[in-house]
């Protein structure tokens, strides 16, 4: 008589249930830690960064030039403005404020090394488009923002 040997190992049963049980706790790890929100709140918080990052220029650069702004000649007072070298065509990608057809140019602060460059949106923006809007008034206030965010966030400083 043949004894039966009893080999050691998995069937392929317990293998199938041990690989769906691993995907299902995986599955609700990436469900859990929500990937998508995380990539946009880091955004925002880049924008954040970048928004106050161009204001404190924009006012250095002002009481280094006796009051004087940036692109004074055309950045006229009140009107809400998109950062960036197009001429043309920024009206259209801001959906935070209604600014201005052509871009406002501020490379005098990167020239005059008040920032190493303009900073742009971390998702939509150019050196032509910034995706940043700037808006000054009479009395020398300014603000800053983001013309896109996640999740309906706004993101805007004034000082």
């Amino acid at each position: 008589m043949k004894k039966r040997r009893f080999e050691k190992g998995f069937t392929l049963v317990e293998l199938i249930l041990v690989i769906a049980i691993i995907i299902i706790i995986a599955a609700a790890i990436f469900v859990a830690l929500n990937p998508a929100k995380r990539i946009g709140d880091a955004n925002n918080s880049q924008r954040w960064s970048d928004v106050n990052q161009i204001l404190n220029a924009v006012h250095q650069y002002a009481v280094d030039n006796s009051g004087s702004y940036p692109n004074q000649a055309t950045w006229a007072v009140t009107n809400y403005y998109v950062l960036g070298t197009a001429a043309a065509g920024c009206d259209a990608t801001c959906t935070a404020q209604v600014t201005q057809a052509a871009c406002l140019n501020l490379t005098d602060l990167t020239t005059n090394n008040y920032l190493g460059s303009i900073p742009d949106d971390p998702v939509t923006g150019t050196a032509a488009n910034t995706d940043y809007y700037a808006q000054r008034n009479a009395g020398g206030i300014v603000s800053v923002g983001s013309c896109d965010t996640y999740g309906g966030a706004t993101i805007n400083v004034t000082r």
